[in-house]
């Protein structure tokens, strides 16, 4: 006999809770609660069992509000569906139980079919997303354990190559669990939930899938490498991120994101001292860290074609005695608190989902016969065939060049978009492609290929391309292609440009408005103080630094309101436009100060007196008069702090003199104090 639903009336009336008992009870198994208080108490010890809870909400000591909020708080109300029936028909009290999770609302009086109908259908309902719940998270852990396998397959091919036996990519994954698990009971630094940590150990395994491409005389060579090996060797980190970066422009996944920081960056060292960018300290990223260290403990504890097997405490001695090089002083704390716990568990751990036996004979299958090369570029062609196939829909204009030809091959999509030809002969002097991509911008991208090097491959830039009459940002991406005997000599080129005109319009924009004060409109202090100092430092010209405020601005505040000011200040704003040059640079400072600086040959105080008659005046009924202060380069210094500190101490000058008026800056007033200039304070 089919086991009946469990249904949990809440009610402080017996006589409500014994009308909906019998109304159901021919289909549902019913338990009953007189108040809040006994419900919950009720679902903290049956609540895997509960089917739906009727709820009424005016109960004494605990009402029915209440109880949802606790079944929110105890996760219930995701699993348990709630209807709740009550005599308030206001439209507050119902609001609020759809709010707290409640499923549906049953006014009183109620009838016997309006409570089954309901009854029957979210229970129902709650059942089948139930059951769909169940199906998708097997999905997903199938996807997971797959995930798991390919990603395990696939490294123990690189380990193959390698000539190792599989089990360091096992050792990562472990070492690198344990790391992390130690690390996030030591310190609340990094983030490390439950799930970053699982994705971090999956990626950690394809740490060194760029060994792919080394020739395997190196990769197993017993004994130590020479100074030319050894730089190939260290190709593998940027070849790895190489791979991971192409899965990305396919796949936008945080296992590939993070694998790809992993592979580029595992080699780093926490002084700097590491390749293949030489970050320091935190610019690497954790995960990087984390494999980087895991990575040295296994190579010392493990067998190597060039080296025994070291013991535990001798590799620990090594790696504190910074003879591997400098880590993170947090993970060398966690690997010794770790202790000879590591040995024990790297005899005994294994994939949680997948046997280490399953996953070798898989890739014994794939590498059988001693075709692991032959068998690696049969894989590695089918990944550039589905590169191609996804690359064609992904609205990226690929291009192709060929020194040896002198042919520009654009991809057929690209070439579409451009209004080109799929083939470019000699592509330098073609007219039609200069219109797209301007002369500027094709020595640019020249010269940074020029640059580019084995060890530093990618080059990107962003550039402004005529597509289809107007002109649109792109980012371009290329690197070129050397011969394989002479590193040397570029054979060809391969790229993409990628339509970014839509973030490069929003980044300017937003750059615009991080330079400029948004009540006035003029530069920000900090913008001005930039373009300035680089001025200052290029040009050798005279010029000037003007220092200006409102006189009595106060007053303005005080008299008319603040939202006044801001209109005088707008005004002020204007009129120092209409005075200034293009080459001129103006920007409010704060409150009602402003800056000026400009160039000058010949009579200045003629220019500084035609600027000053022109910011006296009227908004209004608020009359405007200014006090400035002027420094004068190269007289009064050649930096822009000595001569933002000189004006500002000529304007204090101003000032005390009885305001109204402009005053030049020289030594007599060293000993002045000045009204902005943070050097006094």
């Amino acid at each position: 006999m089919k086991k009946k639903k469990l249904i949990l009336i809440v009610d402080d009336a017996e006589m409500n809770r014994a009308m909906l008992a019998d109304i159901l009870a021919a289909e549902y198994e019913i338990i009953e609660a007189g108040d809040g208080v006994e419900a919950i108490e009720i679902l903290q010890r049956r609540h895997y069992e509960v089917s739906l809870v009727l709820l009424d909400i005016v109960m004494p000591r605990i009402d029915g509000f209440e109880v949802l909020a606790v079944m929110n708080k105890s996760g219930w109300i995701t699993q348990i569906p709630v209807i709740t029936i009550s005599s308030e028909t206001a439209s507050s009290y119902i609001d609020h139980a759809y709010d707290l999770g409640a499923t549906d609302y049953i006014s009183r009086p109620f009838d016997e079919k309006t409570v089954q109908r309901r009854g029957r259908n979210t229970i129902m309902l709650y059942s089948k997303q139930k059951t769909l719940e169940d199906m998708v998270t097997e999905q997903i852990v199938e996807k997971e354990r797959n995930n798991f396998l390919m990603v395990e397959i696939l490294s123990n091919i690189v380990e193959f190559r390698n000539g190792e036996s599989g089990l360091h990519v096992l050792h990562i994954r472990t070492l690198t669990e344990m790391l992390l698990r130690k690390l996030a009971e030591t310190t609340d630094r990094y983030s490390l939930p439950a799930a970053r940590l699982a994705l971090i150990v999956n990626a950690s395994a394809l740490h060194d899938i760029g060994k792919i491409s080394i020739p395997e005389e190196i990769l197993n060579k017993p004994g130590r490498l020479t100074p030319e090996e050894f730089e190939v060797m260290k190709t593998h980190s940027a070849i790895g991120a190489q791979i991971m970066e192409d899965a990305l422009q396919r796949h936008h996944e945080d296992l590939i994101q993070v694998a790809y920081n992993i592979c580029r960056w595992h080699h780093e060292r926490y002084d700097g001292q590491g390749y293949p960018d030489g970050l320091r300290g935190e610019d690497i990223p954790i995960e990087a860290q984390v494999v980087a260290l895991a990575d040295v403990y296994d190579a010392l504890t493990s067998l190597r074609v060039y080296k025994p097997p070291y013991s535990h405490e001798t590799a620990l001695r090594m790696i504190l005695g910074g003879e591997c090089g400098a880590f993170n002083p947090l993970l060398l704390q966690c690997l010794q608190a770790m202790g000879p716990r590591l040995t024990e568990e790297l005899k005994i751990r294994s994939l949680d989902t997948v046997s280490e036996v399953n996953i070798q004979e898989l890739s014994n299958q794939m590498i059988a016969d001693g075709q692991v090369s032959s068998r690696t570029l049969s894989l590695l062609e089918q990944e550039r065939t589905k590169y191609q196939f996804f690359a064609s829909m992904s609205k990226e204009i690929q291009f192709e060049y060929s020194c040896r030809t002198d042919i520009l091959t654009i991809s057929e999509w690209g070439a579409q978009q451009l209004g080109l030809g799929t083939l470019i002969e000699h592509p330098e002097r073609n007219v039609d492609l200069q219109e797209v991509l301007l002369p500027e911008a094709y020595q640019d991208l020249k010269r940074r290929l020029r640059g580019a090097s084995p060890h530093y491959p990618i080059v990107n830039n962003i550039y402004c391309l005529h597509v289809k009459g107007e002109n649109r940002w792109y980012k371009g991406v290329a690197r070129p292609l050397w011969e394989e005997e002479d590193p040397e000599k570029i054979i060809g080129v391969i790229g993409k440009f990628i339509d970014v005109h839509e973030e490069q319009t929003k980044l300017v924009k937003l750059k615009r408005q991080a330079a400029q004060d948004s009540l006035t409109e003029l530069n920000n202090h900090s913008a001005a103080r930039q373009v300035i100092c680089k001025e200052l430092a290029e040009s050798g010209k005279h010029s000037a630094v003007m220092l200006f405020d409102l006189d009595d601005f106060k007053e303005a505040n005080d008299q008319y309101g603040h939202m006044f000011g801001d209109e005088v200040l707008k005004y002020v704003s204007r009129k120092v436009r209409k005075c200034m040059r293009k080459s001129d640079i103006a920007a409010r400072v704060g409150g009602d100060e402003f800056l000026m600086y400009l160039e000058y040959e010949g009579d200045i105080e003629g220019v500084i007196r035609r600027i000053f008659n022109t910011l006296q005046g009227r908004y209004k009924t608020f009359g405007i008069s200014v006090s400035m202060g002027i420094a004068l380069a190269p007289e009064n210094g050649v930096e822009y702090d000595v001569l933002f500190h000189a004006a500002d101490q000529a304007l204090y000058a101003a000032k005390k003199a009885g305001k109204n008026r402009y005053c030049f800056y020289d030594d007599s007033l060293k000993g002045l104090l000045s009204v902005l200039s943070p050097m006094d304070h």
